[in-house]
């Protein structure tokens, strides 16, 4: 491009398609270890608490830093950060593949957190950069919108795949050729780029602010919910409200904050975060006990539950081509609203699933929830990049990065942990007699450590403890689809108010300025 209104050219498209490559590792990056938790329970052991910290500390941080990451890009260059970022990302997931305890395998995972955090908002950043002209920018932004989905369906396949062949770490591999890949076309194809506008001091208290506001509430929450109370998370979670409460007050006072508060004044760049945020919230939350159940209840290789896991994608895809067919004459609220109200028929479909219920009730449940949340959740990408300011589309981007993130741990962390309670509280003296000892340790803390307790009894005593735990964990299952169910409701009211302002077809706004590339 020689102009900042002309349009791109092949280099800009190839250039894409590197973005597009790291964007849709991380996306699948959870996906993969779903199907990974068993064999990870077996050969590690960790407790129930870690093995949630295994699943939660990649996002966590992830959602921590992405302010801080998107910041810090604007000052020493987006495409300098991202093959930082790359080359972190890579080297934690070769750390991750041959981690000997569940300790070493959490503080892998942390890396690649903030390795992620590195990738995702220079990817969209630079996407915005190379692609002046609006209907190439919109093309552009959906193609990155597309690998989110791809990402998050492939992951699964690509995990079953590998574990059907290889061990558990295999499944961490996926990422090291592809960011070596970036690593070696960056400089080549994409353009460095520095915010004229961002040149002040960086906000070092900000960005600690953001990222110890995130971790104590988090752990309070999740450890208050699978282990009950006690002092040190019962403290954790007032501390990282109040410490949230610090770093909103940082970003208005500050002379140069990582984020600009007066995005939010923006009725539809709020609402779209917001049901973003639940979204995500009730579909990844529940993502993992569908896994699992698969896998252990219905004793599934990796490799078939993940291509099983495949059969909902066809309802997201009928439910995102359905969307944009009434985009034209139906409002964004009522859209939206309606997506919700199909996604939480989806959760009470899975109040009914039980240890023998016949596979078609799984997965047409499943199709059912993943085609109104994600379907929805399609429409609010173009509206958060439409609603904010030209100027402020870099931070606008890491916000809404931050609150999908966020909404997403917090799922996982939450309804997990609502599950393991309720499969730990079942288990409770239930356990079958002649299960004792560290066995009813083991048992009891996640239905994958009863699995493995179970291949080492008498056939009669590992098939009682195996039906016991099972039921318990479709009871746990149940708690966290009513939870999720709520959320869903609440979400679609959410959405038809914030979002009834919106004209169907809203047109997006055109880009009035660029900044500056070097």
């Amino acid at each position: 491009m020689t102009a900042t209104t002309g349009r791109a050219g092949r280099r800009e498209w190839i250039g894409l398609a590197v973005l597009l490559l790291p964007t849709l590792v991380l996306t699948m990056d959870m996906g993969v270890l779903f199907f990974a938790v068993p064999y990870i329970s077996s050969t590690l052991a960790p407790s129930g608490t870690q093995q949630l910290w295994i699943m939660d500390m990649y996002s966590f941080l992830l959602a921590g830093l992405l302010v801080t990451m998107g910041a810090l890009g604007d000052r020493i260059g987006r495409r300098r950060l991202l093959m930082i970022g790359a080359a972190g990302f890579a080297g934690a997931s070769l750390l991750a593949a041959w981690s000997q305890d569940a300790n070493q395998l959490i503080a892998a995972r942390a890396v690649l957190g903030a390795g992620g955090a590195t990738v995702m908002p220079s990817t969209l950043a630079l996407i915005r950069t190379m692609f002046h002209d609006p209907k190439q920018r919109q093309i552009a932004l959906g193609a990155w919108g597309g690998i989110l989905t791809a990402g998050a369906t492939l992951g699964p396949v690509a995990g079953g795949l590998l574990l059907e062949h290889f061990w558990w770490g295999s499944a961490f591999l996926l990422a090291v050729p592809v960011m070596a890949l970036v690593l070696l076309t960056a400089p080549a194809l994409l353009p460095e780029y520095r915010s004229p506008g961002r040149a002040g001091r960086f906000d070092l208290l900000g960005a600690a602010l953001s990222l110890a506001a995130i971790l104590p509430l988090v752990y309070g929450v999740k450890t208050l919910a699978v282990d009950g109370w006690s002092l040190l998370p019962g403290l954790a979670v007032p501390t990282g409200l109040l410490l949230a409460g610090a770093f909103v007050r940082r970003q208005r006072t500050a002379a140069n904050p990582l984020l600009d508060l007066s995005l939010f004044r923006i009725r539809t760049f709020s609402g779209a975060i917001s049901v973003n945020s639940v979204a995500m919230f009730a579909m990844m939350g529940f993502a993992l006990f569908t896994s699992q159940y698969l896998q252990l209840v219905k004793g599934m290789s990796p490799l078939t539950a993940s291509l099983w896991s495949l059969v909902p994608s066809l309802g997201v895809g009928a439910a995102v081509g359905a969307g944009s067919a009434l985009a034209g004459e139906v409002r964004p609220a009522v859209l939206m609203g309606g997506g919700f109200v199909v996604g939480s028929a989806g959760f009470a479909m899975m109040t009914l699933v039980g240890p023998h219920s016949p596979l078609a009730l799984v997965l047409t449940a499943a199709g059912v929830l993943a085609a109104g949340t994600v379907g929805t959740m399609t429409m609010t990408a173009e509206m958060v990049v439409s609603a904010a300011p030209v100027e402020q589309a870099g931070a606008a981007s890491a916000t809404s990065e931050t609150a999908v993130e966020l909404g997403s741990s917090l799922g996982i962390a939450l309804l997990g942990a609502a599950g393991a309670a309720v499969y730990r509280h079942r288990l409770d003296g239930a356990l079958p007699a002649g299960v004792d000892g560290e066995a009813a340790r083991t048992a009891q803390d996640t239905l994958g450590g009863a699995v493995s307790v179970a291949t080492h009894l008498p056939d009669r005593l590992g098939a009682d403890l195996l039906e016991t735990a099972r039921t318990a964990f479709t009871d746990g299952l149940h708690v966290a689809a009513v939870v999720g169910l709520v959320f869903a409701l609440g979400a679609a009211v959410l959405a038809y108010r914030l979002m009834r302002h919106l004209p169907a077809a809203a047109p997006a706004a055109a880009p009035t300025s660029e900044p500056a590339t070097v």
